[in-house]
């Protein structure tokens, strides 16, 4: 298996696999436009972020999105995982510890990224599980949204 960055020919399984993940995750059916266009926004800018995705014998089974946040507290980028997904036919077969050991190389390199942080859903216990058991601690926070924006008064 191997890692290595997203690119636009990826971005069919990118999109399938971010609608799965949603359905799966949070009973959601995405508008396949606009996750196209989110995607490709994504590969076509570095600057939003980038897709890294895990291969087994040519084929794509796994994905994670990564986003960035400047830390003013710290001086450092954080790097925001999203979107990860790896098919249940593939789960429990070392896929994400890949994409993670991965990520964590990237960063490292880069030289000013301070840490990687994720949201996961409190009922995904088996997710959570598996973020754990690689060192990912409660970061002490609640997530609060206002998502859509409302129009202006």
């Amino acid at each position: 298996m191997k890692s290595r960055p997203a690119t636009l020919a990826d971005l069919p399984t990118l999109v399938d696999f971010n609608a799965r993940l949603a359905l799966e995750t949070e009973h959601k059916v995405l508008d396949r436009d606009a996750l196209t266009r989110g995607c490709r926004a994504v590969l076509e800018d570095p600057a939003r972020g980038f897709y890294t995705v895990a291969e087994r014998d040519g084929a794509v089974v796994g994905q994670c999105l990564v986003t960035f946040e400047w830390s003013d507290w710290r001086a450092g980028w954080l790097w925001w995982i999203g979107s990860v997904y790896v098919p249940a036919a593939a789960r429990r077969s070392g896929v994400w510890s890949a994409l993670h050991r991965d990520l964590l190389e990237r960063a490292r390199a880069q030289g000013d990224v301070i840490g990687i942080r994720l949201y996961v859903e409190r009922e995904n216990r088996v997710a959570r599980a598996t973020y754990e058991r690689l060192g990912m601690t409660d970061a002490g926070y609640d997530i609060l949204e206002l998502l859509p924006l409302p129009p202006s008064a």
